[in-house]
C-alpha cells in the first residue's frame, strides 16, 4: 500500500472516529433533553387543574386535551415515547386525573396509566330520612343526577327492589365515588351495605330478642337510632323496647310521631299529635312501625338485636345537653324523671330570656 493510500485511509478513519463521536454526544443530549423533559414539572399549573380522560379517548386525543388546558412542555413526539416507554400510550384509564403544581409528565403519565383518578365523597348521616337521603344526593357534585324527578316508588325500582319502601335500605356511611359516577351508583352501593350489614347482625342476633323477622329488627334499630345519638345509650334503649315488645306495652317514642306527621312536622309535638292515630304513632298503636323511619347505622342495627338486659320500662332525656337519658323501672320513677326535666327546661328558658 502507498504512502498516499495508508495517510487516505487514516484520515477516513479518523473521520469515522469524529462522527461516532458526534453521534454520540448528539445522542447523549437528546437523552438528557428527554430526561429532562419527562421529569420537569410541567408549568403554568393551578390548584384544581384537572384533565378528564373519557371512554374510548385515544392518547393524541387526551394529548390534544392537555395542550387546549395550556400544558406546552415537550413536542408531541416526547409525549408519544414517554407513554410508550411507560406502558401508558395503550392503557389510560378512564376517569379525572389532577394537574397539580409539581406534575410531570412522568408522573402525570403514570396516574392515567394506573388509573388514580380524583376521588369524590358523599356520606351519608345516621339518622336521616329518605327525604334528607335524596335532598343532599341531588346537591352532590360532581355526581350525576339520574333520580332527582323520580318518585320514591320509581326510585326504587330502578334500583332493582320494586315495592320496597325506601326508608331505612340505606347504611350511613361514607361512599367514595369518580367523576362520571351517578345517584344511581352511590345508591345501589349504599343498599347493598345495607342487606350486608342488616343480615350479619341479624345473624348474630340474641336468642330472645322479640323480633320476627330482619325486616322488624331494621324497624327498631331506626327508632333507636332516633331516640338518641349516643352510641353507648343505644342497647339500653334497645333494652327498653324489647321489654316493651314483649310485654305488649306501647312504644310510646316521639321520633315514630314526628315521621307520621311528616313535612307538615313544625319541630313541636303538641298533645293532638300524640293523641292523632297514624300508622306511626306509636302512642296510639302497640308494636312496630309499618316501615323504618330512618337511615340506622352499624351501631343502631347491632343493639336492636342484641339489647341490653334490665328491668327499665321508661326513659326520658336528662335535659343538660348531653343527650343522654334517665332511664326508670316504674311510671313513679318516670315521672319524677319528667318533672326534673322540664324544671330543667323552664330554667334554661328563663335563663335566656335574661342574657342580654
Amino acid at each position: 500500500m502507498s504512502q498516499g493510500s495508508k495517510r487516505g485511509c487514516r484520515n477516513l478513519f479518523i473521520a469515522s472516529l469524529v462522527l461516532l463521536a458526534l453521534a454520540a454526544a448528539s445522542s447523549a443530549w437528546l437523552w438528557q433533553h428527554y430526561s429532562d423533559f419527562g421529569d420537569q414539572p410541567i408549568g403554568g399549573l393551578q390548584a384544581g387543574d384537572t384533565v378528564q380522560v373519557a371512554s374510548g379517548d385515544s392518547f393524541p386525543s387526551v394529548l390534544r386535551k392537555l395542550r387546549e388546558l395550556g400544558v406546552e412542555e415537550g413536542s408531541d413526539l416526547q409525549w408519544r415515547v414517554l407513554a410508550k416507554q411507560l406502558g401508558a400510550a395503550d392503557s389510560l384509564k378512564v376517569g379525572e386525573f389532577a394537574l397539580e403544581p409539581g406534575a410531570t409528565p412522568r408522573s402525570l403519565l403514570l396516574d392515567m396509566r394506573d388509573g388514580k383518578v380524583i376521588n369524590y365523597r358523599f356520606t351519608i348521616v345516621e339518622g336521616w330520612n329518605i327525604r334528607q337521603l335524596r335532598a343532599a344526593l341531588n346537591s352532590a357534585t360532581p355526581l350525576l343526577h339520574e333520580t332527582e324527578k323520580l318518585d320514591d316508588a320509581a326510585l326504587m325500582k330502578l334500583l332493582g327492589h320494586e315495592g320496597q319502601h325506601p326508608e331505612g335500605r340505606f347504611l350511613p356511611e361514607t361512599y367514595v365515588y369518580s367523576r362520571g359516577d351517578t345517584d344511581v351508583d352511590v345508591l345501589k352501593r349504599a343498599h347493598a351495605a345495607m342487606e350486608k350489614a342488616l343480615a350479619s347482625t341479624w345473624e348474630a342476633r340474641a336468642k330472645d330478642v322479640p323480633l320476627k323477622s330482619a325486616e322488624e329488627a331494621l324497624i327498631l334499630a331506626s327508632i333507636i337510632e332516633k331516640e338518641t345519638g349516643l352510641a353507648s345509650e343505644r342497647p339500653q334503649i334497645a333494652g327498653v323496647f324489647a321489654r316493651r315488645l314483649k310485654l305488649g306495652m306501647k312504644l310510646q317514642t316521639d321520633p315514630t310521631v314526628i315521621y307520621g306527621i311528616g313535612s307538615a312536622y313544625d319541630g313541636n309535638i303538641r298533645r293532638r299529635d300524640l293523641l292523632t292515630d297514624t300508622p306511626y304513632n306509636t302512642y296510639t298503636r302497640t308494636g312496630l312501625t309499618p316501615t323504618p323511619i330512618a337511615m340506622p347505622g352499624l351501631d343502631a342495627l347491632q343493639a336492636a338485636v342484641n339489647p341490653a338486659e334490665g328491668d327499665a320500662l321508661f326513659f326520658v332525656a336528662v335535659g343538660d345537653g348531653s343527650g343522654a337519658h334517665v332511664f326508670s323501672r316504674t311510671l313513679g320513677e318516670h315521672n319524677t324523671a319528667v318533672a326534673r326535666y322540664l324544671q330543667r327546661l323552664r330554667s334554661a328558658s328563663a335563663k335566656a330570656e335574661t342574657t342580654p
